[in-house]
């Protein structure tokens, strides 16, 4: 597990491929970005290295063996510990079907494009939307992650 010091993450999922330039505004300054799969290309991360590291997992839409993208990732924020995967993997994933799945403080996921932000017995699960193409109706959105004295909380950003 690796451990990080810093405190403010960018949340992001579900790219497929389009990367708005909103994105750059609304995870400014965060130390690192984490993106919960459905990437659509290595592009979409180089071009969020512009902002700041990046470490991506792998999602349903996205070819298997990457060398980039990871089946799911898990690091030590502040003493806390924050889980990214998809999503998929748990069927159609909802909070309670992560929390049986993942120990972890805080659960990222993806794949739904709708975001959520929801606390289960203690524990944080952070859908941050979908910020690449429009689907289902929905605003395109990602997410700032802020961790301080054993507290996470997060922010829905909407990319306009």
């Amino acid at each position: 597990m690796t451990q990080l010091t810093a405190r403010q993450l960018g949340l992001i999922s579900d790219t497929h491929g389009l990367l708005r330039p909103g994105v750059h505004e609304a995870l400014s300054g965060v130390a690192l970005i984490l993106h919960a799969g459905d990437v659509g290309g290595s592009g979409i991360l180089d071009e969020l290295r512009l902002i700041a590291p990046v470490r991506a997992v792998l999602g349903n839409t996205d070819p298997a063996g990457d060398p980039e993208l990871a089946d799911e990732i898990l690091i030590k924020v502040k003493g806390m510990s924050v889980h990214v995967s998809h999503g998929h993997e748990v069927g159609s994933p909802t909070p309670e079907r992560l929390a049986e799945r993942y120990g972890a403080d805080v659960v990222v996921y993806g794949h739904t494009h709708r975001p959520l932000v929801t606390k289960l017995g203690g524990r944080l699960f952070v859908n941050p939307g979908a910020a690449g193409p429009r689907r289902f109706n929905l605003v395109p959105s990602v997410a700032r992650l802020t961790i301080s004295g054993g507290n996470a909380e997060v922010e829905i950003v909407e990319i306009a």
